[in-house]
């Protein structure tokens, strides 16, 4: 089965702007940091020099991703639309147990509608939230 990545064309168009600023800007800056802490000398024991060469390591790391991502997109559009319920593009308010609440913008399927619970097993450990609206942008 051929891997793919199911995502909205703005989550493309977001991808793409990263990639862009990643392979431009982010890689001057890092190959600076590069430049500069070569300077300081000796690299065995040169803390500057490592830490941007790891922050290289994160950035080629990064660039690859993406990469990979784009070459398997596959983009989906908005088939949830009209229905209300959450799905690809959606942005989702979402409330916990004590009423906070946070907005998510949807980029993986999901299949949720407003008044629904659902439990977020996240490294903290697992909590409840709830959803309270579901709206389309654009």
């Amino acid at each position: 089965m051929a891997k793919e990545f199911k995502i909205t064309s703005l989550r493309l168009a977001d991808l793409e702007k990263e990639l862009n600023y990643l392979k431009t800007t982010r890689e001057r800056e890092v190959a600076a940091m590069i430049a500069e802490a070569r300077s300081y000398g000796d690299l065995s024991e040169n803390s500057e020099y490592d830490a941007a060469k790891n922050e290289q390591a994160k950035l080629y790391g990064r660039i690859a991703e993406i990469e990979d991502i784009l070459s398997h997109a596959v983009i989906i559009e908005d088939e949830n639309e009209a229905s209300g319920r959450v799905g690809l593009g959606c942005t989702v308010i979402v409330e916990d147990e004590q009423g906070n609440r946070k907005e998510y913008r949807i980029t993986g399927s999901q299949d949720k509608a407003a008044g629904e619970t659902f439990t977020v097993n996240a490294p903290a450990g697992s909590f409840s939230m709830k959803v309270v609206q579901v709206s389309r942008e654009g």
